[in-house]
């Protein structure tokens, strides 16, 4: 078994708001949840309104299948028009951890 977490660190664009941030952020959420079937998550800068941590988290039998999903998720995160991708940091961890 394997679990693989992919951690994405956004610029959102014209976000003058938390109300405007929550807009932007929960659709992304919601279909990274629905298009890739991964558990994800607004995971930190919940305080402030232009940047979004967004973390998402994979469990898989199968190893390729795993890493495809997390690179999937990640292509799709920076082909966003709304935010600007500034970082994504990939974890994998097998029974050997």
């Amino acid at each position: 078994m394997y679990a693989g977490t992919l951690c994405f660190d956004l610029l959102l664009g014209d976000v003058r708001s938390l109300k405007e941030k929550r807009s932007v952020v929960r659709p992304i959420v919601a279909e990274l949840h629905r298009k890739f079937a991964v558990s994800a998550a607004e995971t930190g800068d919940q305080n402030l309104y232009r940047r979004a941590e967004i973390a998402i988290a994979v469990v898989s039998g199968d190893l390729g299948h795993l890493k495809d999903v997390l690179d999937r998720c990640e292509r799709w995160m920076v082909a966003r028009p709304e935010v600007e991708l500034l970082s994504a940091r990939q974890r994998i961890h097998g029974d050997d951890d």
